[in-house]
């Protein structure tokens, strides 16, 4: 298994053990390729960083996205509301959302009520998304991250190759 997955299985694992779980506050990074980000109908997936982070800390669980051109968006719900949609889907509603803008005093955050919802689906070999929808104050916020989990594959070391003797006297 890859070490960028280590993380999203410790996430997930953490976010499947339930509130008192949860309480306790956990921050994972997770790597790969972000494929939307709309941040007040904005579309700016083209500025989104290959990068999410996932925080559960006193009951809640955050999403945050964040784009090269300064902006975020946070996607949070109460933990304790996920649940499992499917086998191998799980599904976090999704409260409050959080965009913000980085500026000379530091970040600017604009907290908001909003309706709508994270899933994503268990790490398994292969690529795992984890995809969040909302509106809030008749916007749409949405981002999609896909990482990828997949297992190394073993491959077998490579042997130096064999050179010949070049010292005086040693036959070729």
């Amino acid at each position: 298994m890859t070490t960028r997955a280590l993380p999203l299985f410790a996430f997930l694992g953490l976010i499947a053990a339930g509130p008192a779980a949860a309480q306790q506050g956990a921050e994972v990074k997770m790597t790969g390729r972000c494929e939307r980000l709309v941040i007040g109908g904005q579309d700016i997936t083209q500025n989104c960083k290959e990068q999410l982070v996932n925080t559960v800390s006193r009951g809640r669980t955050t999403f945050d996205f964040a784009a090269w051109d300064g902006q975020s968006l946070s996607f949070s719900g109460a933990g304790a509301q996920h649940q499992a949609t499917e086998e191998s889907e799980q599904l976090q509603p999704i409260s409050l959302v959080v965009p913000g803008m980085k500026n000379a005093e530091g970040i600017a955050r604009s907290p908001s009520p909003a309706v709508g919802a994270c899933k994503f689906s268990r790490p398994e070999p292969g690529k795992t998304m984890i995809d969040c929808e909302v509106t809030s104050q008749g916007k749409t916020y949405a981002g999609t991250f896909i990482t990828d989990t997949a297992a190394n594959e073993a491959k077998p070391e490579a042997k130096p190759e064999s050179k010949p003797d070049t010292k005086e006297g040693a036959k070729p």
